[in-house]
């Protein structure tokens, strides 16, 4: 795909992956919030030079003073001191309680997150009770208890609360540790001799960093919150300048001099504010970035066509129409990698196509695409999916959803992989066939074991009670079948259906997956890297070769005369000797000419006859 051809696809102003730094300055929220945040705790560091009264200092003379009179520019207070000065002060007060709080919090959850997640059950275990045990106590009340003991100091206060918090961070860390800790190149460096705590430091708090950065903001907000929020209840020393204070002292005073009331509460506010909005920044900032093409566009110059082997009706005579699909991912550079390019397929109402080609040719990001369920870093960026004439690239999550499970269903490879171990067999096909049919309960329980009996399981109503792990990788497979066509679906994907199976219940699932294609007049786009499978499913078949179709024809055709030295190369490396050992009959004989499976051919012959 050139240059030229990237572009138009995606748009004059596809978007490219930006450093968090870069992103967060182009991001207004954070810029304004950042800078909101950095006036704020100036005023509070340069309180001394901008102030010529102290935070407790009275003058009877000022009492509940008019803003400009008596040297003060906010008024005084019921007291007679200075409103502005004890907000300057109050700053300072409010940014040290949430930086011992975040900062003590942090420390401790971080640390045993780090350790819990990473070191093994036992370690997991003891941290685990460990916090858990923190979790059960009160918070609020044990911080109040301990006011005797701080001496109510609220850095003290702090302090405990910083303890108290921690549990949240530790969870947060060791669930994220946990799903790192198994990766690759974590063994890598293990296996090169680095040491426990070097890996922790490079290469696990490095990959879990974007979480604990979005937490500490909202935790300095809510550190900040709880120091102003005892001061208000009287918590504390009334000699240490604090929002809380002044907010309680206002409200008293609320309905004669009601600004005294407004001003903490408004630099209050809009200090938590600051730090929720600069979160909400950061998260997006760390969250991946994925370049979304500005408008699908098909190139004017359309690709050269593959040979079908097949009439060429308009695409509103076929069930389903793939044009010149393309899908990249974007790399570490923010250049767009196309891992599906040029891709143009039909499939009408009662057949079965075999999608065919090795792993990562690109055949399940295909299928992934028709049913609206790619990740959300890959871009679409030309092309067209036509299902029964509707297009289906473009549409909404709630329109892919309304058709996924009624107009088009999907049976993955891996049944148990796909069950929840949590729930019976039965609640979870029930709750599928309740989210596409509007029927009740009980008609959708009745319905499933309906379904169960018909795709061939004995004992339907032990199957609809049992959990995943007591039926057989074979039976799995059978009830995700059934939980697929449950509601009569126009196109069935069946993404290699029979590969985690034996070769008897692979039989099994290809008979009945062609049963009930009859009995429903079902297309069925079969993706699969088996040829025999092809053989005995498909009446056409396509071949992909790194993301792009070489070759599609009828299944005998294919199989007989390849044309594309990438499917000769596919179809010799099924061969098996046994089947080569006399001649063929008829027209057989071509194909082991050719080293072709004799049986294969003998079948499809058969079955074209």
């Amino acid at each position: 795909m050139s240059t030229e051809d990237l572009a138009t696809a995606t748009g004059p102003s596809a978007p490219q992956r930006k450093s968090p730094l870069r992103k967060l300055l182009k991001d207004p929220q954070a810029v304004i919030t950042v800078g909101v945040l950095l006036v704020i705790i100036l005023l509070g560091v340069m309180s001394p030079l901008l102030t010529t009264h102290g935070p407790n200092q009275a003058s009877l003379d000022a009492i509940n003073a008019d803003p400009g009179s008596s040297g003060y520019p906010l008024g005084g207070d019921q007291s007679g001191r200075d409103i502005f000065s004890r907000l300057l002060h109050s700053i300072n007060t409010s940014m040290i309680a949430g930086l011992i709080g975040t900062s003590v919090s942090l420390t401790i959850g971080v640390t045993a997150g780090l350790v819990g997640g990473y070191f093994g059950r036992r370690v997991r275990t003891a941290t685990d009770w460990v916090f858990n045990l923190v979790m059960t106590f009160p918070g609020l009340l044990l911080l109040i208890v301990l006011m005797p003991l701080t001496g109510g100091d609220y850095r003290a206060t702090m302090l405990v609360f910083g303890v108290l918090s921690s549990p949240g961070i530790f969870r947060l860390v060791r669930g994220l540790v946990v799903g790192v800790k198994n990766e690759l190149y974590v063994d890598a460096a293990r296996v090169s001799g680095l040491t426990d705590l070097r890996i922790l430091g490079r290469h696990v708090l490095f990959v879990v960093r974007g979480p604990i950065i979005i937490a500490t903001a909202f935790l300095m907000g809510s550190s900040i919150s709880l120091q102003s929020g005892l001061a208000f209840l009287g918590l504390g020393s009334n000699t240490v300048p604090s929002f809380g204070l002044m907010i309680s002292e206002g409200f008293v005073n609320l309905y004669e001099k009601p600004m005294q009331f407004i001003w903490p509460s408004l630099l209050l506010g809009v200090i938590n504010a600051s730090f929720v909005l600069l979160g909400n920044s950061l998260r997006d900032a760390l969250e991946m970035v994925t370049p979304k093409p500005s408008k699908i566009t098909v190139p004017a110059r359309p690709r050269p066509a593959v040979s079908t082997g097949t009439d060429t009706d308009s695409p509103a005579a076929h069930l389903l129409t793939v044009e010149d699909l393309a899908i990249a991912y974007p790399t570490h550079s923010g250049e767009l990698r196309e891992v599906v390019s040029g891709v143009s397929l039909t499939l009408d109402a009662g057949e079965t196509l075999g999608l065919v080609g090795e792993s990562g040719s690109g055949k399940t990001q295909t299928a992934f695409a028709m049913l609206g369920v790619l990740p959300a870093e890959a871009v679409v960026t030309r092309g067209s999916i036509r299902l029964d004439g509707r297009e289906l690239l473009g549409l909404s999550e709630g329109e892919l959803r309304g058709l996924r499970g009624t107009s088009v269903a999907y049976v993955p490879q891996e049944p148990m992989s796909n069950l929840d171990p949590s729930f019976t067999v039965g609640s979870q096909l029930t709750e599928g066939l309740r989210a596409s049919q509007q029927m009740s309960r009980k008609a959708a329980r009745a319905h499933v074991l309906a379904l169960l009996e018909r795709v061939g399981i004995p004992d339907p109503k032990r199957v609809f009670d049992s959990y995943p792990h007591q039926i057989s990788g074979g039976m799995a497979q059978r009830v995700l079948i059934a939980g697929a066509v449950a509601s009569s679906p126009k196109l069935l994907i069946a993404d290699e259906p029979t590969t985690a199976l034996d070769v008897t219940v692979q039989a099994e699932i290809l008979d009945l997956l062609r049963d009930l294609q009859k009995q429903l007049n079902m297309a069925v786009l079969l993706v699969t890297h088996n040829f025999g499978v092809v053989a005995d499913s498909c009446s056409r078949v396509a071949v992909m070769q790194q993301g792009e179709i070489v070759e599609v024809g009828g299944a005998l055709e294919i199989f007989r005369t390849p044309q594309h030295p990438y499917t000769r190369m596919l179809l010799g490396s099924i061969i098996d000797e046994s089947s080569l050992r006399t001649d063929p009959p008829g027209g057989a004989a071509e194909a082991l000419a050719k080293d072709l499976p004799v049986d294969t051919i003998e079948v499809l012959e058969e079955k074209a006859s």
